[in-house]
């Protein structure tokens, strides 16, 4: 999935995007400040950056033309109140790969985010990023499960449940850390949730990597 900075002065507004795209798979970092956002895009170029325009200090126009500057190939997606056609055709011609006007549907918000890295993607050479743990592979960016030549389509959560496993390989992940990586929210001691969905992964898996700890959690064990 993508690395994505989002840029907003508004926190509320920064956490709810933050998590709709975490909830999709992607990497997020955030900034509250025009100053910051911009360090953070120059040192560590993300995939897409999502901006807001109206800031105090550094604003949005100030953050793309400085951007743009230095990495010619960032993109930008900008988010304002100015919905004027004169506004978006300036910041278009600024650099700006897309323009979304505020308020607005994060449903839409996903649909760019998805068709303006999609745009990427066929001018990018493609990099096949795979994890492997034994016998099991993982396709970070199409979500395929191979275990021993056979592959598995996993859904969302699967992948990202998946994957963190992986990543932490032979180290006990609890209940409550795998809720807050994978899900978002807080432990609650009434849900299943996480349970189900290993139960999930074991069937595509159809092997016995997942391993149960007893009133902590599940291990995915390497050999």
């Amino acid at each position: 999935m993508a690395t994505i900075l989002v840029i907003d002065d508004e926190p509320e507004m920064l956490r709810f995007v933050a998590r709709a795209l975490q909830a999709e798979g992607h990497e997020v970092t955030t900034a509250t400040d025009g100053a910051v956002g911009l360090g953070l895009a120059l040192n560590h170029p993300p995939d897409l950056v999502i901006l807001d325009l109206v800031m105090p200090g550094v604003d949005g126009r100030h953050v793309l033309g400085a951007l743009r500057a230095v990495h010619t190939h960032s993109r930008i997606l900008v988010l304002s109140a100015e919905s004027d056609v004169g506004a978006r055709v300036e910041l278009l011609e600024a650099g700006a790969v897309d323009f979304l006007g505020k308020p607005f549907a994060i449903r839409e918000l996903l649909a760019r985010v998805a068709a303006r890295l999609a745009d990427a993607g066929e001018h990018d050479a493609p990099v096949r990023e795979v994890l492997r743990v034994g016998a099991v592979a993982l396709d970070v960016h199409t979500r395929e499960l191979t275990v021993d030549g056979r592959s598995e389509q996993l859904t969302q959560r699967e992948y990202l449940l998946l994957r963190h496993l992986m990543q932490r390989a032979d180290h006990v992940c609890s209940r409550e850390e795998l809720l807050a990586e994978v899900w978002g929210y807080a432990f609650d001691p009434a849900t299943n949730v996480v349970d189900v969905c290993v139960a999930r992964l074991r069937h595509k898996l159809r092997c016995d990597v997942i391993r149960t700890v007893r009133n902590v959690g599940y291990q995915l064990q390497s050999g």
